[in-house]
């Protein structure tokens, strides 16, 4: 039986999920698109798992599209191009709308598509080795899905300089641009991304998921629309099961205990 090409482990409280491609660069054909998608959805609802944590095996982290899929560009009909386009939207939300934090453990180089998982993910770490960009420019393609979360994170002016050029970034590059959080050690990536999930320990899950969720739903709206949401995420959370046991926990000087629901 040939290997997955996503393996998943369960550490502690942390699911990681590991691209397992390494001969292809962990290059993100039609196989492995759809396992990350359904990855995601199992463990955005699992109770259990706090935190995901998201890499590659071998040298790379993801070098973006296939090469099959982008020689099959050429002649694939335009029924093929939706129905490709919508898995990359499919695993783009799954992993936007994930309610726990998702740390990108970058082990090598994380170039389009593979970029754009990174630029979905909530914290980025990095070995010095790792490298970023989105190269779509320089075969006439359009990272148009990448551009979304892109220019929201970086801003218009540095997503285009990205985008339209196509280049590459070094680790302290991408650092600089804040596209990376923190580069860290290859021989020890994986166990500061653990190191990164403890950190999430004492943050309630349930204030977490809806700190992202608003995040996700207020992007885009006017500042009106935007307050008008987050005053109903407030008037909510006030009166939350997870509010009152951190009030508590607070007041008493005691450790939290989360609610999993």
């Amino acid at each position: 039986m040939p290997e997955s090409v996503l393996i998943t482990e369960i550490l502690g409280s942390a699911a990681v999920l590991k691209m397992n491609r390494p001969e292809a660069r962990n290059a993100l054909d039609a196989e492995l698109v759809v396992a990350l998608t359904e990855a995601f959805g199992r463990v955005s609802g699992d109770a259990s798992v706090r935190v995901v944590i998201l890499t590659g095996e071998g040298a790379a982290f993801c070098g973006g599209a296939d090469l099959k899929t982008l020689q099959g560009l050429r002649t694939a009909s335009a029924a093929q191009n939706t129905e490709d386009a919508a898995r990359f939207k499919a695993l783009f939300r799954s992993i936007g709308t994930c309610p726990k934090p998702v740390i990108a453990a970058v082990n090598g180089p994380a170039l389009a598509g593979g970029c754009g998982l990174v630029s979905l993910c909530d914290v980025v770490l990095a070995c010095p080795e790792a490298t970023f960009g989105y190269p779509e420019v320089r075969i006439g393609f359009v990272a148009a899905m990448v551009l979304v979360f892109l220019s929201r994170q970086l801003g218009e002016r540095r997503a285009k300089d990205l985008l339209l050029t196509g280049r590459t970034l070094n680790a302290e590059e991408a650092q600089a641009m804040g596209i990376v959080t923190r580069i860290v050690p290859c021989e020890v990536l994986l166990d500061e991304a653990l190191g990164a999930a403890r950190d999430f320990r004492s943050s309630s899950p349930a204030s977490m998921a809806l700190t992202k969720e608003l995040l996700w739903r207020t992007a885009g709206l006017s500042t009106e629309s935007a307050l008008d949401l987050a005053e109903m995420v407030n008037t909510y959370a006030r009166t939350s099961p997870d509010v009152r046991e951190g009030l508590s926990a607070f007041l008493e000087k005691r450790r939290t205990s989360w609610s999993q629901k």
